[in-house]
């Protein structure tokens, strides 16, 4: 394989501060090459760089061994670089159809003004059976589609824009077992036709399964660059952190107090059925279910995001009403969303205004906010749960995935709240940041708080959880203590029942 891409010594800084020391990359025609690092350590600037949304200070960027120097990500595009983030909203046309947001790089590009309808659609239909979609309805708006679909939309836009490089930000984030192996089956096809993927992802066996080569990045430095088979998952993480790291998170036992929360029979007349559940001070409950088994749809009903038709709630054994995400709080329930920059953050704001948010009440005269104790809680928050910012009145926007996540969890750090929701806590943050949150969400357990933990991570769930509940198909179908619990067995129960025909691998994360 010739180099097809090569990024040397590349330096970047921000209103001083470093972010890229004389950084290295290379892909070759056919290759998928892993890009790992924890959260900070530069390559999303590195990748940000290639893909044409910053400038390097310095270093060159080479294509088939000629410099190239590109201002914006439509030079990018021109020179056959093309990027699927993992943030798949911000690049959705919500009010398009799937099959305009497949063209829409070519709808934008001053193309011909008369295009037709049935062309397009068919162009379309073409790449989305290429990659196993090929049931999306072409003509349906991107709104309507879920997290996984608009993944698979994204992909198939960069896909028809014959991408000489293909940079995947967490592709399989979103996707099912099933969407991931077609996945991985397009990029074998794409190797085969001398594309160069680079492949960034914090699930080391997928890694360990899909790459050809492995870099590993710093504080800003390229540290490691490897072939796959010459290296193992254990020297990877000891090379993103600087140290060796125990997979296995110290789980301290905490006393068990009364029950606190309960739900009887909730039902939302779609998804969930007959939903069943307890939690008590101090535990902490993991709810797992593969990809589509409701967890999401579950944890929003429990928060009164979403509607259910019938069901009751108990708090400390009294009934309560939660018909709205305001009932909700008022009761002393806390949600932390899958979608943190969607739904879990005000993104644009401060992250003193997003810790403050739900605690205005506190630090209010009637309809004046004391800035001065904004101001402190936000920085008191900062520094307990070790959020990297600069300074307070820093934007979210500007903070990395695990650091907006401590956000999305800091806010609603305070008294009134007992009953915890962490719906895919982890997702989309390195090794370092997720034991973070685990330590956090075990020191509410020891504060007596009850959690209900969704994930679709089984190790996440088999590491943090007193207790499992596992989902199938909108039902709760098993529950396991910790001790009878194991990856095979809640994957024979999260898959139906017919985990004899079911594959046994499962998604391992770090």
């Amino acid at each position: 394989m010739s180099a097809l891409l090569e990024m040397r010594d590349i330096c970047k800084a921000f209103s001083g501060v470093k972010a890229l020391y004389a950084a290295r990359f290379q892909v070759n025609e056919g290759e998928v090459h892993a890009l790992l690092g924890a959260n900070g350590a530069g390559k999303s600037t590195l990748m940000k760089i290639l893909s044409g949304a910053y400038t390097p200070d310095s270093g060159d960027i080479l294509l088939h061994n000629e410099k190239k120097s590109y201002q914006t990500p439509k030079e990018a595009k021109q020179n056959g670089i093309h990027c699927v983030y993992q943030e798949v909203d911000t690049a959705i046309v919500p009010q398009l159809s799937v099959a305009e947001n497949i063209l829409l790089d070519r709808l934008s590009s001053g193309g011909s003004f008369f295009l037709n309808k049935k062309s397009l659609e068919k162009e379309a239909g073409t790449v989305l059976h290429r990659i196993g979609a090929g049931n999306l309805s072409l003509g349906s708006p991107a709104s309507s589609l879920s997290l996984a679909e608009k993944q698979l939309v994204l992909i198939a836009r960069a896909l028809l824009q014959k991408a000489k490089i293909l940079i995947l930000d967490e592709p399989t984030a979103p996707l099912s077992v099933t969407e991931t192996d077609r996945l991985f089956e397009v990029m074998e096809e794409l190797k085969k036709e001398g594309v160069g993927i680079v492949f960034i992802s914090h699930r080391l066996p997928e890694v360990f399964q899909a790459a050809d080569r492995i870099t590993v990045m710093r504080d800003g430095r390229t540290v490691g660059m490897d072939e796959t088979k010459d290296t193992t998952p254990e020297a990877v993480v000891e090379k993103m952190l600087g140290r060796s790291f125990k997979e296995e998170f110290g789980k301290p036992h905490v006393e068990k107090g009364g029950l606190l929360y309960e739900v009887k029979g909730l039902d939302d007349g779609g998804k969930l059925r007959s939903i069943d559940l307890q939690v008590r001070e101090g535990e902490v409950v993991g709810i797992v279910g593969l990809v589509g088994a409701g967890k999401t749809e579950l944890a929003k009903s429990l928060f009164g995001a979403s509607p259910v038709v019938k069901g009751s709630y108990f708090l400390k054994s009294k009934e309560i009403n939660i018909g709205s995400p305001r009932d909700a709080v008022k009761h002393g329930l806390a949600l932390v969303p899958e979608e943190r920059r969607k739904e879990g953050l005000f993104i644009h704001e401060s992250v003193q205004h997003n810790l403050s948010f739900p605690s205005l009440r506190n630090i209010s005269k009637r309809l004046w906010i004391n800035g001065k104790a904004e101001r402190k809680l936000a920085r008191d928050r900062i520094e307990s749960l070790g959020i990297r910012a600069a300074h307070e009145r820093i934007s979210a926007n500007d903070l990395s995935g695990g650091n907006q996540q401590k956000v999305s969890i800091g806010k609603w750090l305070t008294e009134d709240a007992s009953v915890f929701l962490f719906d895919e806590p982890t997702k989309g943050v390195d090794v370092g940041a997720k034991k973070e949150i685990f330590g956090l969400i075990q020191s509410l357990a020891q504060r007596g708080k009850g959690i209900l933990y969704f994930s679709c991570e089984l190790q996440e769930i088999l590491a943090i959880s007193d207790r499992i509940l596992v989902m199938y198909d909108g039902r709760i179908v098993k529950e396991l203590t910790a001790g009878e619990a194991s990856q095979e067995t809640i994957l024979l129960y999260a898959s139906g029942g017919t985990a004899a025909n079911e594959r046994k691998d499962v998604r391992l994360t770090i």
